[in-house]
């Protein structure tokens, strides 16, 4: 693609957003080239996307974040200080799952995909918000149902074809207190997560390829045999767990772009999560 071409095709995206630009009179030949690369088709999506909201789904990551087990999100050392060194930089160590994070089908299947394996136009995918904070807020194991699904679908249409429906259960508000982890004195965890049933349906009723949800699981607190991260990762399709903000995206309509991460071989790991629309 041609530079004139490559700067073409930028300012018009970024005038259908409304964000500016300024021309592209002191942009270096050499990322001009890495522009006219990056606009190879490298993948087609399925719809055009325009926007003008983006909402950031991704908690923070801190070493206190709460985690299933109760360790650490992550430990850190400095090897490089700027007092010291003239930069900084550190060594980060961390479980792939922690806060906001992705699970890939190799998390709950003997070979199914790596994280690094996920196709990018499954990451890029319309999203669906299904409000179940009455349900939760009144039973902090509640499972989302198939019936929920259909009563969103009621009130805005099928879900689309390659969508990630995830579950506004409220719980993201609790992350820094005991509730987001509800672990009892048995040592049995209580939060909301998708019912086995919701999973098959939309596995076999509806061309889904990604569910997430505001709390630690897939699977809802108290389970023993994680059947939901069987069924439904067991199937080739991938989870999101701890998002955040959902209550500010609308229920149909949005965009997901997903950021995993990219590990050879790894079964997930946190990622940038954001929503369009």
């Amino acid at each position: 693609m041609c530079d004139v071409c490559v700067m073409a095709a930028v300012k018009s995206k970024l005038q259908a957003n409304n964000l500016s630009f300024s021309g592209a009179g002191n942009i270096p030949k050499s990322e001009i080239l890495a522009a006219s690369l990056l606009s190879a088709p490298i993948c087609t999506l399925a719809q055009d996307i325009s926007f003008s909201s983006i909402v950031d789904l991704t908690h923070t990551l801190t070493p206190d974040f709460p985690t299933f087990y109760g360790d650490p999100a992550f430990t850190e050392t400095d090897d490089f200080t700027f007092a010291r060194d003239n930069m900084n930089g550190k060594t980060v160590s961390y479980y792939e799952h922690v806060g906001t994070h992705f699970d890939a089908p190799l998390h709950f299947s003997p070979n199914g995909q790596s994280i690094d394996e996920l196709p990018l136009d499954k990451l890029v995918c319309p999203l669906a918000v299904i409000d179940v904070r009455v349900q939760a807020e009144h039973d902090p194991d509640y499972r989302i149902l198939p019936e929920d699904i259909l009563r969103y679908e009621k009130m805005h249409g099928l879900i689309p074809e390659r969508a990630c429906v995830s579950a506004l259960s409220g719980w993201s508000r609790y992350v820094y207190t005991e509730r987001f982890r509800g672990e009892d004195s048995y040592g049995v965890h209580h939060f909301p997560g998708f019912h086995e049933s919701t999973a098959r349906f939309l596995i076999s009723e509806r061309q889904v390829y990604g569910i997430g949800i505001d709390t630690m699981s897939l699977d809802y607190g108290p389970t023993k045999d994680f059947s939901i991260h069987r069924t439904w990762l067991g199937s080739g399709r991938y989870g999101i767990e701890s998002l955040t903000n959902l209550e500010h995206v609308p229920p149909a309509g949005a965009t997901l772009i997903g950021g995993a991460p990219k590990f050879q071989g790894g079964t997930g790991g946190p990622g940038r999560v954001i929503a369009v629309y």
